[in-house]
């Protein structure tokens, strides 16, 4: 056992459409790592491996010795019948009953109090997105997975969840999040990786990619240097 998820040579096909093709990664605690690439580019179906719900056609992964881990996909999975409240009250129950506090802090960081008796199949776009990633969060994982978490929020609340994320990372948790929304993510990430068309085209440490407007040039660089490479056969 590890205290981080470890992949090694990963590769997942559908058939003939390849979606991760030899992938190498490591998702390590205390860090932002934003695996970033267009739609399409092999994210979503990475992260399904790394939580065991995606078998791989070849490859390894070493999962961690901890059990907390938390992840939002892009559909939300929640109870539609259940209020809110009563689908935290669900997940606060398989989580293992956190902390009243910690409960209360989700709450207040994804704004749900003013929605906490509409039933969940009522809700906008943008609270069922937030209702979702405070599911993910109730457990206080050691390893947060999110797919497009930033999709259906307002600017107010896309700057809030990257504000926490960057503090939740702060405190020795893993903080992954699959976006192609790199701008940003860009000033709170600590290491990119960037995937197009199954594979990883750059990997690389916020120290080894200077500042927040070189992060952007270099995913941008990155994604059009492998297009070009594909569009010659090399």
């Amino acid at each position: 056992m590890t205290d981080r998820f470890l992949v090694e040579n990963l590769t997942k096909d559908y058939g003939p459409v390849v979606a991760v093709d030899g992938v190498d990664l490591s998702i390590e605690p205390g860090v932002v790592h934003c695996l970033a690439g267009p739609n399409g580019s092999g994210k979503s179906t990475l992260l399904g491996v790394l939580l065991g719900l995606v078998r791989p056609t070849e490859g390894t992964v070493v999962r961690p010795a901890s059990d907390r881990v938390g992840a939002s996909f892009q559909e939300p999975a929640f109870y539609d019948d259940l209020t809110v409240r009563e689908n935290l009250d669900v997940f606060r129950a398989l989580a293992g009953d956190p902390d009243f506090e910690w409960v209360q802090e989700v709450i207040g960081v994804f704004n749900l109090s003013r929605v906490l008796h509409r039933r969940a199949a009522e809700l906008s776009g943008g609270y069922s997105k937030q209702l979702d990633l405070a599911l993910a969060l109730l457990n206080e994982p050691d390893f947060l997975l999110l797919d497009e978490p930033l999709a259906d929020l307002d600017d107010v609340s896309r700057e809030s969840l990257v504000a926490f994320l960057e503090r939740y990372a702060a405190e020795d948790n893993a903080v992954v999040v699959s976006s192609h929304r790199i701008d940003a993510f860009a000033p709170i990430l600590d290491r990119l990786t960037v995937m197009n068309e199954g594979e990883i085209v750059l990997d690389g440490r916020r120290e080894e990619i200077d500042g927040a407007e070189t992060i952007r040039r270099v995913y941008r660089e990155a994604i059009a240097e492998n297009d070009r490479d594909s569009e010659s056969g090399g």
